[in-house]
């Protein structure tokens, strides 16, 4: 009979710590995913601040006028895309006078000595506008000794993400830069040697 009930404390016991231990384990699963859930809303929340503040100055510089786009890729028009360095290909604009610049390391000599071209030339015809959703348009025309074309730049809502479409007046050769748009100040760009 004593066995008989210390059999039974026994189990009751057992059966009350592996409860206890499932009840525990469990809560400790709910407190590290809720932990997890609040660390993730909160670097979400600082992205999306960093964005916000990315996305004014890039207005402020496109107003400006002093802003460069840096690219991380490049297409072409034959749907040909590229991914590049965005400290050498950029198109970029200070105090009135544009450059745009494409550089690639696979080829061995170029105009520019860094693997494309770089041409500069004046810009004029500004315009800009935005939509309800904080998407910025701003267009331009570049005019100089080695480029004629018109520019069509897409500001993203929200963030300096922005792609900008090279439309050459002379040909049907456009090329579109894909990336981020900084003030000037701000760019890490490198310029080759211009075209004149």
């Amino acid at each position: 009979m004593k066995k008989v009930l210390f059999l039974a404390s026994a189990i009751c016991l057992l059966s009350t710590t592996l409860s206890f231990a499932q009840s525990s384990r469990s809560e400790r699963e709910k407190e590290w995913r809720a932990e997890r859930e609040r660390r993730r809303a909160e670097a979400r929340a600082i992205e999306m601040q960093q964005d916000s503040i990315a996305y004014r100055e890039a207005v402020a510089a496109l107003k400006e006028g002093n802003w460069a786009l840096e690219a991380n890729n490049v297409n072409f028009f034959n749907g040909i895309t590229r991914f590049v360095s965005s400290s050498t290909n950029y198109i970029c604009c200070e105090d009135g006078e544009g450059t745009v610049q494409t550089a690639f390391n696979n080829f061995s000599y170029s105009p520019n000595g860094l693997g494309g071209i770089t041409v500069q030339g004046d810009i004029y015809g500004e315009r800009m506008s935005s939509d309800k959703d904080g998407n910025v348009y701003y267009s331009f025309n570049i005019q100089g000794s080695a480029i004629s074309a018109t520019v069509y730049l897409t500001l993203t809502g929200g963030t300096n993400q922005a792609s900008a479409t090279v439309n050459p007046n002379f040909s049907g050769r456009s090329m579109t830069f894909d990336g981020y748009l900084v003030p000037y100040s701000q760019a890490t760009i490198f310029q080759g040697t211009p075209q004149w």
